[in-house]
């Protein structure tokens, strides 16, 4: 089969709920993200992309407010494509864009497609609050709104309870069961902060990240100055009052944000002007308890690293979206891998995590760590809403063969 390849990825800073990009429509963010990877790709014209791009894939773990009707496809619009190109919305939640990475290369594999691109885009700030349908005109009881932005809503009934828990007591439940202490979560939390903030500094996201027009944000909103394990410390807990250690220092916050990459062939990245970053060399789903979600990235991880042939002691570095510093950790533990390998310019705790924006995200970070780092084996994954996980396996083509 063709092999496929990620050849640029670019992703908004990320705004915090409320915050800079909250006036932005989420249409709007995953327009400015496509519009900087073909204003990046010299092969490439919006008006004549019909005759390169095969597909635009989205992400998008809400879709109930201004990204519904599709928002791969408007976005596209916005951004001056072809109208020839066909676009599609995929919901995995929090792995809704690395699922559409996913679907790309196996398009290109395929060779049903030499070029898809492929991102994800949340706005959770102005995602809306909803008001079931009644089922007669003139319901006589009360009825409640409810904010879409983030996690269990309008649940069945027919769920058992333990599966529909907060992510928040979920997370508790699953740092129990895998013996993660409150220290560990803010020592790990306290990392990605300054992991990110050197990153930032350092230059490291300037390629990996534009601007959005209209908004005064230059850098990741939710990043913060001196943060260590000892100031985290003082946060009282949020999901269990009593004996709990899951704060919101130690979780990630809710963000705004977008993020797109590039995905094709050899063939197409000629088409595109662009050479290749990273192979994709493997790519695993698991699912598990809904209420353990965070560790399915474990079993979709390992997956993935046997489809692409490789045992973990080949892995150099890991991009794992930090939904909880808890979860994290247990995963880490679980592969039994250097920690220093994971998140080396930060990760979501500190970053953010716009759901349908952190695979790619995640995606477009591995590769260009693996180009800065000489790195040949790097793994991207995420745990995801309803207990699941995706991951991707990448070989830097720069070092193939070392």
């Amino acid at each position: 089969m063709t092999d496929a390849f990620v050849f640029d990825g670019v992703r908004t800073p990320f705004g915090k709920v409320g915050g800079a990009l909250s006036g932005v429509r989420p249409d709007d963010l995953a327009e400015v993200v496509i519009s900087e990877l073909l204003a990046r790709a010299p092969g490439v014209s919006g008006e004549d992309a019909g005759d390169v791009v095969g597909e635009v894939i989205f992400g998008n773990a809400n879709g109930a407010g201004e990204e519904n009707r599709n928002v791969a496809r408007m976005a596209w619009l916005l951004a001056g494509g072809s109208t020839s190109v066909p676009a599609s919305t995929v919901n995995r939640l929090c792995g809704s864009s690395m699922d559409a990475a996913i679907q790309a290369a196996r398009q290109v594999r395929l060779e049903e497609s030499d070029v898809v691109l492929v991102g994800g885009v949340e706005s959770m700030s102005r995602a809306p609050w909803v008001l079931p349908k009644t089922e007669r005109p003139f319901p006589m009881k009360n009825l409640e709104l409810v904010n879409t932005a983030l996690g269990w809503r309008l649940i069945n009934e027919r769920m058992p309870a333990e599966w529909t828990v907060s992510l928040g007591e979920a997370t508790e439940q699953l740092r129990e069961k895998y013996g993660v202490s409150r220290i560990r979560q803010d020592e790990f939390a306290a990392r990605s902060h300054r992991l990110a903030l050197e990153a930032w500094d350092a230059g490291k996201y300037e390629g990996l990240t534009v601007e959005v027009p209209g908004a005064d944000l230059t850098r990741d909103e939710t990043l913060r100055q001196g943060v260590s394990a000892e100031s985290l410390a003082n946060l009282s807990p949020v999901f269990r009052k009593e004996g709990g250690t899951v704060t919101a220092g130690n979780a990630s916050p809710l963000n705004d944000g977008a993020s797109a990459a590039w995905i094709g062939s050899r063939a197409g990245g000629e088409r595109l002007g662009l050479k290749p970053q990273a192979r994709i060399a493997g790519w695993g789903a698991a699912a598990n308890e809904p209420q353990f979600f965070g560790y399915a990235p474990v079993e979709a991880s390992n997956r993935a690293l046997e489809h692409a042939g490789l045992t973990w002691d080949r892995v150099e570095a890991v991009e794992l979206n930090e939904a909880f510093a808890a979860q994290s950790v247990a995963c880490i533990d679980a592969w039994g891998i250097d920690p220093e390998i994971v998140n080396a310019w930060g990760g979501a705790v500190a970053i953010g995590h716009p759901l349908g924006a952190s695979g790619t995200r995640c995606l477009s970070t591995l590769a260009a760590r693996m180009q800065a780092d000489g790195q040949r084996w790097g793994v991207a994954t995420l745990c995801i809403g309803v207990g699941q996980g995706l991951a991707v396996v990448l070989e830097n083509v720069d070092a193939e063969g070392e």
